[in-house]
């Protein structure tokens, strides 16, 4: 079992002004999920990234948010993507198969790194669209009248992503706009109090997404699909071993990791950060003792730390018996 702080949690801003669009989110996803925004709009004008905070949760050239979901693993809860203001579809696509980007794949890609999407036409010249939708969800047809919130099809894998989410790309006369900093002004610390969202998601800084145990150091991918954790083990595992999954990490951040067990401290173990990092994972164990594990519960801990403040923190448990 994991106990993890809710994401996208909604911080309370002041409405957008008269002609702005006013955007709801694009994802309905369960509050216990822990969706997530992996990367936001890129507001550095030469070849690095920086987003509307001022910060490193983009990359060179994005124009989109990524709505993103933890793992792998949650596709399986068909998230809806819905639309974020009434208006017309302008086109769709759909039929894109669902897998994970490689470099091989970028030429056969050329043009379609969306994937399976959705374009809608609002009022004044504004224009949202929707990428990487799950293949044979979309519901929607050119030429379509939409309101807010009404579903456009599922978050998906399709398209030029290595992660599992929906990007939300905002335009006005063609042009791209950050919901959060219309005027392309990032504020350095600032609340984003001129966005245009109705109610904004609350900036992360990075964060953790997800911890487990397992009898050894697992396979990235198998961390990233949500396939790594185990309920239980047994007496005689070769070994314990916590781990976690980790977005938006910056050089000198901190991952801590520790477990206790029926007799007390079994490991407690930090990982420096040597760089920026969209996604990484940590993990920290020990061999079986000579006479095997004590039976009972064992709890696992992951905190990441920035500059000496504690950023979010994971809680983990597993049974071995």
């Amino acid at each position: 079992m994991v106990w993890r702080a809710l994401a996208l949690a909604l911080a309370p801003v002041a409405v957008p002004a008269a002609g702005d669009l006013q955007l709801s989110l694009p994802i309905d996803c369960p509050p216990d999920m822990g969706c997530y925004i992996q990367q936001y709009v890129d507001h550095d004008p030469g070849p690095e990234a920086e987003d509307y905070t001022c910060g490193t949760l983009s990359y060179d050239g994005h124009t989109g948010t990524d709505f993103a979901l933890p793992t792998l693993a949650d596709l399986e809860a068909e998230i809806p993507v819905r639309a974020s203001a009434p208006g017309t579809v302008r086109g769709v696509r759909d039929g894109m198969a669902d897998r994970l980007f490689t470099p091989e794949m970028a030429e056969a890609l050329e043009g379609r790194g969306c994937g399976n999407g959705v374009a809608i036409r609002h009022d004044d010249g504004w224009e949202t669209q929707y990428c990487h939708l799950a293949r044979g969800s979309v519901t929607v047809a050119a030429g379509d009248r939409v309101e807010r919130g009404d579903q456009l099809g599922l978050v998906g894998l399709s398209g030029r992503t290595e992660f599992p989410h929906v990007e939300l790309i905002v335009r006005r006369n063609g042009e791209t706009v950050d919901p959060f900093d219309p005027q392309g002004d990032p504020a350095c610390g600032a609340a984003p109090d001129d966005g245009l969202w109705l109610a904004a998601p609350a900036y992360r800084p990075g964060g953790l997404l997800s911890a487990g145990f397992a009898p050894a150091i697992p396979e990235y991918a198998a961390i990233k699909a949500g396939e790594a954790a185990r309920d239980s083990l047994p007496l005689d595992a070769p070994a314990l071993v916590v781990f976690a999954l980790a977005f938006g990490a910056r050089t000198g951040d901190v991952i801590a990791l520790g477990i206790e067990g029926p007799q007390g401290e079994v490991i407690d173990h930090s990982a420096l950060i040597e760089r920026d990092r969209a996604q990484l994972f940590r993990a920290a164990g020990t061999r079986r003792p000579p006479d095997g594990w004590p039976a009972g519960d064992y709890r696992g801990t992951v905190t990441l730390t920035r500059d000496g403040t504690e950023l979010e923190r994971i809680e983990t448990t597993i049974t071995l018996r």
